[in-house]
């Protein structure tokens, strides 16, 4: 297994968080009841060197059944939990929650859901651009002093409200965001997948390559466009057809595939790989559901590939 590290804080003093390549996202699939097929999963990833688990409030079932799996292995101290907050709840989808008020209700109730005092990576899952940058920073930065958040980060703001949250931290003396949890994947999506989601674009990512800011993917393998269970002609997945499906895309399946031939590899694994071989240091929040699906990803991950390459998939 690969890592990176990210840049945080425990005890007033900076300290580097070393993250798994592969981040394991827990959504919906971990729950309580599932815990038969999905703790297998889980002890696979940590045997084949996987440390980070990528979770939310908003997920309902993962942080209380990441937390029971936890406990049962014994070990906390062994792994990193990127969980996130601010998401409107689902009984009210349009009102947005990026409050210093909701920044605090969220992470202790995640903390107390988690069965731990503290989380390495905490990010705000939305962003609302009516509330200024300077009270969630400040908050973030109260519950880093306390040391129930090691690093904090942004998942799903663009980035001019990222430069501006950093500006405000380092103009006040403050901590400010040392990663950022877009989409980032070889296919590029039409519309957001999900209502207050956000891709990283071009600007994005050239900022990521001047910065070196960690970037954590989420649906780094865009929703399986890559597995092969997708054609131009088969377009009974609205929602993919939606997103995915352009000719710059298709052509970029093409190129995944020609690519995967010539490695021994297959397209989707390619396509991961795409991710995992930026300029900066990239994470890919990965969901597989079962352990075939895990080691296709882990194999995909191992793969490295040329500036040249990169390029050449992305059509560049």
């Amino acid at each position: 297994m690969n890592y990176i590290n990210v840049k945080g804080y425990k005890d007033g003093k900076e300290i580097q968080i070393k993250c798994s390549q592969l981040v394991l996202g827990a959504s919906d699939f971990l729950r309580i009841d599932n815990m038969d097929f999905a703790a297998p999963v889980l002890d696979k990833f940590i045997e084949l060197g996987g440390n980070t688990f990528d979770t939310a409030r908003q997920y309902r079932h993962s942080e209380k059944a990441l937390a029971e799996w936890i406990e049962m292995r014994n070990i906390r101290d062994d792994i990193v939990i990127l969980t996130k907050g601010c998401h409107p709840t689902r009984e009210e989808p349009k009102k947005a929650r990026v409050t210093p008020q909701a920044i605090t209700e969220d992470l202790l109730v995640s903390l107390e859901t988690l069965k731990t005092d503290h989380v390495e990576l905490y990010a705000l899952h939305r962003d609302d651009e009516s509330v200024p940058v300077g009270p969630i920073m400040e908050i973030l930065n109260e519950h880093i002093h306390s040391g129930k958040i090691y690093a904090i980060g942004a998942s799903n703001w663009e980035l001019p409200r990222i430069i501006e949250a950093n500006k405000y931290a380092e103009e006040h003396g403050l901590i400010g965001f040392t990663f950022n949890s877009p989409n980032l994947s070889l296919a590029k999506c039409r519309k957001p997948r999900w209502e207050g989601c956000v891709s990283a674009d071009s600007a994005m990512i050239s900022w990521h390559e001047k910065t070196k800011l960690p970037l954590f993917s989420w649906s780094a393998q865009a929703g399986g466009f890559f597995s092969g269970r997708f054609t131009r002609e088969n377009k009974d997945d609205q929602e993919m057809v939606d997103v995915f499906y352009n000719d710059d895309n298709w052509e970029r399946y093409d190129r995944a595939v020609k690519m995967a031939e010539n490695k021994g590899l297959t397209p989707i694994q390619t396509a991961l790989a795409y991710v995992l071989n930026q300029k900066f240091p990239t994470t890919a929040v990965i969901g597989p559901e079962n352990i075939t699906e895990l080691i296709s990803s882990y194999n995909g991950s191992k793969l490295s590939l040329t500036a040249k390459e990169v390029d050449w998939l992305d059509l560049k």
